[in-house]
Protein backbone atom coordinates (compact mmCIF):
# COMPACT_ATOMS: atom_id res chain seq x y z
CA UNK A 1 0.00 0.00 0.00
CA UNK A 2 1.47 3.38 -1.00
CA UNK A 3 1.65 6.39 1.27
CA UNK A 4 -1.49 8.02 -0.16
CA UNK A 5 -3.54 4.84 0.26
CA UNK A 6 -2.31 4.34 3.81
CA UNK A 7 -3.19 7.92 4.70
CA UNK A 8 -6.67 7.51 3.23
CA UNK A 9 -7.18 4.27 5.18
CA UNK A 10 -6.03 5.84 8.45
CA UNK A 11 -8.29 8.87 7.84
CA UNK A 12 -11.32 6.63 7.20
CA UNK A 13 -10.51 4.60 10.33
CA UNK A 14 -10.21 7.79 12.36
CA UNK A 15 -13.51 9.19 11.07
CA UNK A 16 -15.33 5.92 11.84
CA UNK A 17 -13.86 5.70 15.33
CA UNK A 18 -14.85 9.30 16.06
CA UNK A 19 -18.58 8.65 15.94
CA UNK A 20 -20.17 9.70 19.21
CA UNK A 21 -23.35 8.29 20.71
CA UNK A 22 -24.45 4.68 21.14
CA UNK A 23 -25.76 2.46 18.36
CA UNK A 24 -29.40 1.64 19.21
CA UNK A 25 -30.02 -1.66 20.91
CA UNK A 26 -33.48 -2.71 22.06
CA UNK A 27 -33.64 -2.62 25.88
CA UNK A 28 -34.36 -5.77 27.80
CA UNK A 29 -38.08 -6.46 28.13
CA UNK A 30 -39.92 -8.46 30.73
CA UNK A 31 -42.26 -10.74 28.78
CA UNK A 32 -44.06 -13.99 29.61
CA UNK A 33 -42.87 -17.10 27.84
CA UNK A 34 -46.31 -17.51 26.28
CA UNK A 35 -49.77 -15.98 26.52
CA UNK A 36 -51.64 -19.16 27.32
CA UNK A 37 -51.23 -22.93 27.49
CA UNK A 38 -50.51 -23.24 23.76
CA UNK A 39 -47.42 -25.01 22.54
CA UNK A 40 -44.16 -23.09 22.43
CA UNK A 41 -43.66 -24.32 18.88
CA UNK A 42 -46.89 -22.66 17.70
CA UNK A 43 -45.68 -19.24 16.60
CA UNK A 44 -48.65 -18.51 14.32
CA UNK A 45 -51.05 -15.76 15.32
CA UNK A 46 -54.45 -14.56 14.16
CA UNK A 47 -52.79 -11.13 13.80
CA UNK A 48 -51.08 -12.46 10.65
CA UNK A 49 -54.48 -12.85 8.98
CA UNK A 50 -55.53 -9.92 6.81
CA UNK A 51 -58.73 -8.20 7.90
CA UNK A 52 -60.53 -9.15 4.67
CA UNK A 53 -59.93 -12.80 5.54
CA UNK A 54 -60.53 -12.47 9.28
CA UNK A 55 -63.97 -10.86 8.85
CA UNK A 56 -66.23 -12.91 6.60
CA UNK A 57 -69.41 -10.80 6.48
CA UNK A 58 -69.52 -8.86 3.20
CA UNK A 59 -71.38 -5.89 4.70
CA UNK A 60 -68.75 -5.53 7.40
CA UNK A 61 -65.95 -5.89 4.84
CA UNK A 62 -67.49 -3.08 2.78
CA UNK A 63 -67.79 -0.86 5.87
CA UNK A 64 -64.15 -1.42 6.83
CA UNK A 65 -62.95 -0.72 3.29
CA UNK A 66 -65.01 2.48 3.20
CA UNK A 67 -63.48 3.48 6.53
CA UNK A 68 -59.94 2.88 5.25
CA UNK A 69 -60.71 4.95 2.14
CA UNK A 70 -62.55 7.84 3.78
CA UNK A 71 -61.90 8.00 7.54
CA UNK A 72 -60.48 11.44 8.24
CA UNK A 73 -58.16 10.38 11.07
CA UNK A 74 -56.55 7.77 8.82
CA UNK A 75 -56.32 10.19 5.89
CA UNK A 76 -54.58 12.71 8.15
CA UNK A 77 -52.14 10.01 9.31
CA UNK A 78 -51.31 9.21 5.69
CA UNK A 79 -50.60 12.89 5.02
CA UNK A 80 -48.15 12.86 7.92
CA UNK A 81 -46.32 10.04 6.13
CA UNK A 82 -45.88 12.35 3.13
CA UNK A 83 -44.39 15.06 5.36
CA UNK A 84 -41.97 12.58 6.94
CA UNK A 85 -40.96 11.29 3.52
CA UNK A 86 -39.95 14.80 2.44
CA UNK A 87 -37.92 15.18 5.63
CA UNK A 88 -36.09 11.92 4.89
CA UNK A 89 -35.21 13.19 1.42
CA UNK A 90 -33.88 16.40 2.93
CA UNK A 91 -31.87 14.44 5.52
CA UNK A 92 -30.27 12.31 2.81
CA UNK A 93 -28.90 15.49 1.23
CA UNK A 94 -27.14 16.63 4.43
CA UNK A 95 -23.92 14.91 3.35
CA UNK A 96 -23.81 16.96 0.14
CA UNK A 97 -22.05 20.34 0.00
CA UNK A 98 -24.00 23.58 -0.18
CA UNK A 99 -23.62 25.53 -3.44
CA UNK A 100 -24.72 29.13 -3.85
CA UNK A 101 -24.54 31.72 -6.59
CA UNK A 102 -23.89 35.35 -5.67
CA UNK A 103 -24.21 38.24 -8.13
CA UNK A 104 -23.42 41.64 -6.62
CA UNK A 105 -23.37 45.14 -8.06
CA UNK A 106 -22.10 47.76 -5.62
CA UNK A 107 -21.88 51.59 -5.79
CA UNK A 108 -20.18 53.49 -2.95
CA UNK A 109 -19.87 57.30 -2.83
CA UNK A 110 -17.69 58.20 0.19
CA UNK A 111 -17.39 61.71 1.66
CA UNK A 112 -14.87 63.95 -0.10
CA UNK A 113 -13.48 64.93 3.30
CA UNK A 114 -13.08 61.37 4.52
CA UNK A 115 -9.96 59.25 4.29
CA UNK A 116 -11.79 56.86 1.95
CA UNK A 117 -12.90 59.76 -0.21
CA UNK A 118 -9.37 61.13 -0.50
CA UNK A 119 -8.02 57.66 -1.32
CA UNK A 120 -10.63 57.02 -3.99
CA UNK A 121 -10.11 60.41 -5.56
CA UNK A 122 -6.33 60.02 -5.75
CA UNK A 123 -6.38 56.37 -6.84
CA UNK A 124 -9.29 56.27 -9.28
CA UNK A 125 -9.50 59.92 -10.14
CA UNK A 126 -13.25 59.92 -9.36
CA UNK A 127 -15.44 60.42 -6.33
CA UNK A 128 -17.13 57.00 -6.14
CA UNK A 129 -16.34 53.29 -6.22
CA UNK A 130 -18.09 50.63 -8.27
CA UNK A 131 -17.63 46.89 -7.88
CA UNK A 132 -19.28 44.03 -9.76
CA UNK A 133 -18.91 40.35 -8.95
CA UNK A 134 -20.49 37.02 -9.82
CA UNK A 135 -19.31 33.85 -8.15
CA UNK A 136 -20.10 30.34 -6.97
CA UNK A 137 -19.46 29.38 -3.34
CA UNK A 138 -19.32 25.77 -2.21
CA UNK A 139 -19.18 24.78 1.47
CA UNK A 140 -19.11 21.34 3.07
CA UNK A 141 -19.01 20.13 6.67
CA UNK A 142 -17.03 16.97 7.32
CA UNK A 143 -19.06 14.51 9.40
CA UNK A 144 -16.23 13.74 11.80
CA UNK A 145 -18.37 12.81 14.80
CA UNK A 146 -21.24 11.14 12.93
CA UNK A 147 -23.63 14.01 13.66
CA UNK A 148 -24.98 14.26 10.13
CA UNK A 149 -25.37 10.50 9.84
CA UNK A 150 -27.36 10.44 13.06
CA UNK A 151 -29.56 13.25 11.76
CA UNK A 152 -30.32 11.02 8.78
CA UNK A 153 -31.09 8.13 11.16
CA UNK A 154 -33.44 10.40 13.11
CA UNK A 155 -35.33 11.44 9.99
CA UNK A 156 -35.62 7.83 8.83
CA UNK A 157 -36.87 6.69 12.24
CA UNK A 158 -39.41 9.55 12.25
CA UNK A 159 -40.61 8.42 8.83
CA UNK A 160 -40.98 4.82 9.99
CA UNK A 161 -42.76 6.09 13.09
CA UNK A 162 -45.38 7.84 10.95
CA UNK A 163 -45.85 4.60 9.00
CA UNK A 164 -46.42 2.68 12.21
CA UNK A 165 -48.67 5.46 13.45
CA UNK A 166 -50.86 5.14 10.37
CA UNK A 167 -50.99 1.37 10.85
CA UNK A 168 -52.02 1.89 14.49
CA UNK A 169 -54.82 4.22 13.40
CA UNK A 170 -56.01 1.58 10.92
CA UNK A 171 -55.96 -1.25 13.46
CA UNK A 172 -58.07 0.83 15.84
CA UNK A 173 -60.38 1.87 13.01
CA UNK A 174 -60.92 -1.75 11.92
CA UNK A 175 -61.67 -2.73 15.52
CA UNK A 176 -64.01 0.22 16.11
CA UNK A 177 -65.98 -0.39 12.89
CA UNK A 178 -66.35 -4.12 13.49
CA UNK A 179 -67.34 -3.68 17.15
CA UNK A 180 -69.80 -0.95 16.18
CA UNK A 181 -71.27 -3.25 13.54
CA UNK A 182 -71.64 -6.08 16.06
CA UNK A 183 -73.31 -3.69 18.49
CA UNK A 184 -75.73 -2.72 15.73
CA UNK A 185 -76.58 -6.38 15.12
CA UNK A 186 -77.09 -6.87 18.86
CA UNK A 187 -79.53 -3.95 18.93
CA UNK A 188 -81.35 -5.42 15.90
CA UNK A 189 -81.64 -8.71 17.76
CA UNK A 190 -82.84 -7.04 20.95
CA UNK A 191 -85.44 -5.05 18.99
CA UNK A 192 -86.66 -8.27 17.42
CA UNK A 193 -86.87 -9.87 20.91
CA UNK A 194 -88.76 -6.86 22.32
CA UNK A 195 -91.30 -6.93 19.50
CA UNK A 196 -91.83 -10.67 19.91
CA UNK A 197 -92.36 -10.27 23.65
CA UNK A 198 -94.72 -7.36 23.04
CA UNK A 199 -96.94 -9.71 21.03
CA UNK A 200 -96.86 -12.18 23.95
CA UNK A 201 -97.78 -9.37 26.34
CA UNK A 202 -100.65 -8.29 24.09
CA UNK A 203 -101.97 -11.85 24.11
CA UNK A 204 -101.68 -12.02 27.91
CA UNK A 205 -103.50 -8.69 28.33
CA UNK A 206 -106.30 -9.93 26.09
CA UNK A 207 -106.55 -13.21 28.00
CA UNK A 208 -106.56 -11.38 31.34
CA UNK A 209 -109.41 -9.12 30.24
CA UNK A 210 -111.44 -12.11 29.11
CA UNK A 211 -110.91 -13.80 32.47
CA UNK A 212 -111.92 -10.58 34.24
CA UNK A 213 -115.10 -10.47 32.20
CA UNK A 214 -115.71 -14.04 33.34
CA UNK A 215 -115.09 -12.92 36.94
CA UNK A 216 -112.13 -15.28 37.26
CA UNK A 217 -109.60 -12.49 38.01
CA UNK A 218 -110.05 -8.95 39.26
CA UNK A 219 -109.13 -5.57 37.75
CA UNK A 220 -105.72 -5.57 39.41
CA UNK A 221 -104.66 -8.49 37.23
CA UNK A 222 -105.58 -6.54 34.11
CA UNK A 223 -103.66 -3.49 35.33
CA UNK A 224 -100.56 -5.57 36.12
CA UNK A 225 -100.70 -7.24 32.72
CA UNK A 226 -101.10 -3.87 31.00
CA UNK A 227 -98.16 -2.40 32.98
CA UNK A 228 -95.98 -5.33 31.99
CA UNK A 229 -96.95 -4.82 28.33
CA UNK A 230 -96.12 -1.10 28.58
CA UNK A 231 -92.69 -1.90 30.04
CA UNK A 232 -91.96 -4.13 27.06
CA UNK A 233 -93.32 -1.53 24.63
CA UNK A 234 -91.03 1.09 26.19
CA UNK A 235 -87.99 -0.90 25.08
CA UNK A 236 -88.87 -0.52 21.39
CA UNK A 237 -88.41 3.26 20.88
CA UNK A 238 -85.33 3.15 23.14
CA UNK A 239 -83.74 0.42 21.02
CA UNK A 240 -84.73 2.18 17.79
CA UNK A 241 -82.99 5.30 19.10
CA UNK A 242 -79.84 3.33 19.95
CA UNK A 243 -79.88 1.76 16.48
CA UNK A 244 -80.02 5.16 14.77
CA UNK A 245 -77.21 6.50 16.95
CA UNK A 246 -75.04 3.44 16.21
CA UNK A 247 -75.70 3.77 12.48
CA UNK A 248 -74.62 7.42 12.62
CA UNK A 249 -71.49 6.47 14.58
CA UNK A 250 -70.55 3.93 11.91
CA UNK A 251 -71.18 6.48 9.18
CA UNK A 252 -68.87 8.90 10.98
CA UNK A 253 -66.12 6.26 11.22
CA UNK A 254 -66.41 5.63 7.49
CA UNK A 255 -66.34 9.32 6.63
CA UNK A 256 -69.99 9.50 5.54
CA UNK A 257 -72.94 11.70 6.43
CA UNK A 258 -75.39 10.40 9.06
CA UNK A 259 -77.90 7.87 7.76
CA UNK A 260 -79.17 4.31 7.94
CA UNK A 261 -77.12 1.25 6.97
CA UNK A 262 -78.45 -1.62 4.91
CA UNK A 263 -77.57 -5.01 6.42
CA UNK A 264 -78.74 -8.56 6.06
CA UNK A 265 -76.56 -10.22 8.70
CA UNK A 266 -77.81 -11.33 12.09
CA UNK A 267 -75.91 -11.61 15.36
CA UNK A 268 -75.84 -15.40 15.75
CA UNK A 269 -74.73 -15.87 12.14
CA UNK A 270 -71.50 -13.86 12.40
CA UNK A 271 -68.32 -15.88 12.12
CA UNK A 272 -64.64 -14.96 12.02
CA UNK A 273 -61.85 -16.96 10.40
CA UNK A 274 -58.86 -18.31 12.27
CA UNK A 275 -58.47 -20.25 15.46
CA UNK A 276 -57.63 -18.29 18.60
CA UNK A 277 -53.85 -18.38 18.18
CA UNK A 278 -51.73 -15.76 19.86
CA UNK A 279 -48.19 -16.67 18.86
CA UNK A 280 -45.29 -15.75 21.13
CA UNK A 281 -45.27 -12.52 23.18
CA UNK A 282 -41.91 -11.48 21.75
CA UNK A 283 -43.43 -11.55 18.25
CA UNK A 284 -46.30 -9.34 19.40
CA UNK A 285 -43.82 -6.57 20.23
CA UNK A 286 -42.65 -6.38 16.63
CA UNK A 287 -46.15 -6.90 15.22
CA UNK A 288 -48.12 -4.21 17.04
CA UNK A 289 -47.73 -0.88 15.22
CA UNK A 290 -48.40 1.28 18.29
CA UNK A 291 -45.61 -0.51 20.21
CA UNK A 292 -43.28 -0.20 17.21
CA UNK A 293 -44.08 3.52 17.06
CA UNK A 294 -43.06 3.95 20.70
CA UNK A 295 -39.86 1.99 20.08
CA UNK A 296 -39.00 4.22 17.12
CA UNK A 297 -39.45 7.22 19.41
CA UNK A 298 -36.73 5.60 21.54
CA UNK A 299 -34.53 5.21 18.44
CA UNK A 300 -34.96 8.94 17.75
CA UNK A 301 -34.17 9.84 21.36
CA UNK A 302 -31.01 7.69 21.22
CA UNK A 303 -29.82 9.40 18.03
CA UNK A 304 -30.45 12.85 19.54
CA UNK A 305 -28.05 12.03 22.36
CA UNK A 306 -25.29 11.49 19.80
CA UNK A 307 -26.22 14.66 17.92
CA UNK A 308 -26.16 16.86 21.02
CA UNK A 309 -22.86 15.32 22.09
CA UNK A 310 -21.34 15.97 18.66
CA UNK A 311 -22.42 19.61 18.87
CA UNK A 312 -19.95 19.99 21.76
CA UNK A 313 -16.96 18.95 19.60
CA UNK A 314 -15.08 20.81 16.84
CA UNK A 315 -16.72 21.15 13.42
CA UNK A 316 -14.62 21.10 10.24
CA UNK A 317 -15.98 23.24 7.38
CA UNK A 318 -14.38 23.48 3.95
CA UNK A 319 -15.20 26.36 1.60
CA UNK A 320 -14.21 27.01 -2.00
CA UNK A 321 -15.43 29.70 -4.37
CA UNK A 322 -14.67 31.46 -7.60
CA UNK A 323 -16.07 33.79 -10.21
CA UNK A 324 -15.66 37.15 -11.89
CA UNK A 325 -15.04 40.51 -10.24
CA UNK A 326 -14.26 43.99 -11.53
CA UNK A 327 -14.55 47.59 -10.37
CA UNK A 328 -15.66 48.56 -13.88
CA UNK A 329 -18.76 47.10 -15.50
CA UNK A 330 -17.05 47.17 -18.89
CA UNK A 331 -14.28 44.86 -17.61
CA UNK A 332 -16.59 42.50 -15.66
CA UNK A 333 -16.32 39.67 -18.19
CA UNK A 334 -12.72 40.34 -19.16
CA UNK A 335 -11.26 36.85 -18.81
CA UNK A 336 -8.83 35.85 -17.34
CA UNK A 337 -8.11 39.22 -15.68
CA UNK A 338 -11.51 39.30 -13.84
CA UNK A 339 -11.28 35.76 -12.51
CA UNK A 340 -10.90 35.20 -8.76
CA UNK A 341 -10.86 32.16 -6.49
CA UNK A 342 -10.72 31.26 -2.81
CA UNK A 343 -10.36 28.20 -0.61
CA UNK A 344 -10.63 27.97 3.16
CA UNK A 345 -10.83 25.40 5.89
CA UNK A 346 -12.30 26.20 9.30
CA UNK A 347 -12.28 24.29 12.55
CA UNK A 348 -14.80 25.73 15.00
CA UNK A 349 -14.72 24.59 18.62
CA UNK A 350 -17.44 25.87 20.98
CA UNK A 351 -15.81 27.13 24.17
CA UNK A 352 -18.38 28.98 26.23
CA UNK A 353 -22.09 29.14 25.36
CA UNK A 354 -23.49 29.62 28.87
CA UNK A 355 -23.80 25.80 29.32
CA UNK A 356 -26.31 25.59 26.45
CA UNK A 357 -24.68 22.63 24.70
CA UNK A 358 -24.05 20.74 27.94
CA UNK A 359 -27.69 21.23 28.96
CA UNK A 360 -28.93 19.97 25.58
CA UNK A 361 -26.76 16.86 25.94
CA UNK A 362 -27.91 16.10 29.51
CA UNK A 363 -31.56 16.69 28.60
CA UNK A 364 -31.24 14.36 25.60
CA UNK A 365 -29.88 11.59 27.86
CA UNK A 366 -32.78 12.01 30.27
CA UNK A 367 -35.27 12.00 27.39
CA UNK A 368 -33.71 8.75 26.16
CA UNK A 369 -34.23 7.20 29.61
CA UNK A 370 -37.84 8.42 29.56
CA UNK A 371 -38.31 6.88 26.11
CA UNK A 372 -37.05 3.53 27.45
CA UNK A 373 -39.64 3.69 30.23
CA UNK A 374 -42.42 4.55 27.76
CA UNK A 375 -41.39 1.67 25.50
CA UNK A 376 -41.44 -0.82 28.35
CA UNK A 377 -44.80 0.56 29.48
CA UNK A 378 -46.25 0.14 25.98
CA UNK A 379 -45.09 -3.48 25.91
CA UNK A 380 -46.62 -4.08 29.33
CA UNK A 381 -49.93 -2.53 28.25
CA UNK A 382 -49.98 -4.58 25.05
CA UNK A 383 -49.27 -7.81 26.95
CA UNK A 384 -52.02 -7.02 29.44
CA UNK A 385 -54.50 -6.28 26.66
CA UNK A 386 -53.83 -9.67 25.06
CA UNK A 387 -54.19 -11.45 28.43
CA UNK A 388 -57.45 -9.61 29.16
CA UNK A 389 -58.88 -10.46 25.73
CA UNK A 390 -58.01 -14.15 26.21
CA UNK A 391 -59.76 -14.21 29.60
CA UNK A 392 -62.83 -12.49 28.16
CA UNK A 393 -63.01 -14.86 25.20
CA UNK A 394 -62.77 -17.88 27.50
CA UNK A 395 -65.23 -16.74 30.16
CA UNK A 396 -67.75 -15.28 27.73
CA UNK A 397 -68.05 -18.66 26.03
CA UNK A 398 -69.00 -20.16 29.41
CA UNK A 399 -71.48 -17.34 29.94
CA UNK A 400 -73.00 -17.85 26.49
CA UNK A 401 -73.67 -21.53 27.14
CA UNK A 402 -75.28 -20.78 30.49
CA UNK A 403 -77.30 -17.89 29.07
CA UNK A 404 -78.50 -20.04 26.17
CA UNK A 405 -79.67 -22.76 28.57
CA UNK A 406 -81.37 -20.10 30.70
CA UNK A 407 -83.26 -18.74 27.68
CA UNK A 408 -84.51 -22.22 26.79
CA UNK A 409 -85.60 -22.84 30.37
CA UNK A 410 -87.43 -19.53 30.72
CA UNK A 411 -89.10 -19.78 27.32
CA UNK A 412 -90.48 -23.11 28.42
CA UNK A 413 -91.52 -21.55 31.74
CA UNK A 414 -93.41 -18.78 29.92
CA UNK A 415 -95.26 -21.32 27.80
CA UNK A 416 -96.19 -23.42 30.85
CA UNK A 417 -97.22 -20.38 32.89
CA UNK A 418 -99.60 -19.22 30.18
CA UNK A 419 -101.19 -22.66 29.91
CA UNK A 420 -101.54 -22.93 33.69
CA UNK A 421 -103.00 -19.42 33.88
CA UNK A 422 -105.63 -20.26 31.31
CA UNK A 423 -106.44 -23.40 33.31
CA UNK A 424 -106.66 -21.33 36.50
CA UNK A 425 -103.71 -23.24 37.97
CA UNK A 426 -101.35 -20.23 38.10
CA UNK A 427 -101.98 -16.60 38.95
CA UNK A 428 -101.23 -13.60 36.76
CA UNK A 429 -98.12 -12.64 38.78
CA UNK A 430 -96.45 -15.92 37.92
CA UNK A 431 -97.09 -15.33 34.22
CA UNK A 432 -95.77 -11.75 34.39
CA UNK A 433 -92.68 -12.88 36.29
CA UNK A 434 -91.99 -15.63 33.76
CA UNK A 435 -92.41 -13.26 30.80
CA UNK A 436 -90.20 -10.59 32.40
CA UNK A 437 -87.47 -13.11 33.20
CA UNK A 438 -87.71 -14.61 29.72
CA UNK A 439 -87.41 -11.20 28.04
CA UNK A 440 -84.39 -10.26 30.15
CA UNK A 441 -82.72 -13.61 29.52
CA UNK A 442 -83.00 -13.18 25.74
CA UNK A 443 -81.69 -9.62 25.94
CA UNK A 444 -78.77 -10.82 28.09
CA UNK A 445 -77.94 -13.59 25.63
CA UNK A 446 -77.74 -11.07 22.77
CA UNK A 447 -75.44 -8.88 24.87
CA UNK A 448 -73.15 -11.82 25.66
CA UNK A 449 -73.02 -12.85 21.99
CA UNK A 450 -72.00 -9.29 21.06
CA UNK A 451 -69.39 -9.26 23.84
CA UNK A 452 -67.94 -12.52 22.52
CA UNK A 453 -67.47 -11.00 19.09
CA UNK A 454 -66.00 -7.85 20.62
CA UNK A 455 -63.51 -9.92 22.65
CA UNK A 456 -62.40 -11.76 19.51
CA UNK A 457 -61.88 -8.46 17.71
CA UNK A 458 -60.04 -7.01 20.71
CA UNK A 459 -57.70 -10.02 20.76
CA UNK A 460 -57.09 -9.56 17.03
CA UNK A 461 -56.24 -5.88 17.57
CA UNK A 462 -54.20 -6.47 20.74
CA UNK A 463 -52.00 -8.96 18.89
CA UNK A 464 -51.38 -6.41 16.14
CA UNK A 465 -53.94 -7.45 13.55
CA UNK A 466 -55.94 -5.17 11.29
CA UNK A 467 -53.38 -3.23 9.26
CA UNK A 468 -52.73 -5.91 6.65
Amino acid sequence: MNTTGLAAFLLALFLFSCRVGKVYKQPELELPAQFSAVSFADTSSIADIGWKTFFTDTTLQALIQKGIDHNHDLLAALKRIGIAEQQVRQAKALMLPELSLNVVGQYNRPSDNSLNGKSVSSFLNKNHVENYSAGLNLSWEADIWGKIKQQKETALAAYLQTLEGAKAVQTKLVADISQGFFNLLMLDEQLKIARKNLLLSDSFVTATRLLKDAAVVNGLAVQQAEAQRQSTALLIPSLEQDISLQENALQLLTGQLPGSLHRSAFLAGIEMNGDVKTGLPVAMVSRRPDVRSVELALVIANAKVGITQANMYPALNLTVGGGLESFKASNWFNIPNSLFGLAAGTIAQPIFKRRELKTQFEVAKIEREEAVIRFRQSVLVATTEVADALVEADKLEEQRKLAQARVQTLNLAVSHAQLLFKSDMANYLEVITAQTNGLQAELDLATIQRSQLDARVELYRALGGGWK
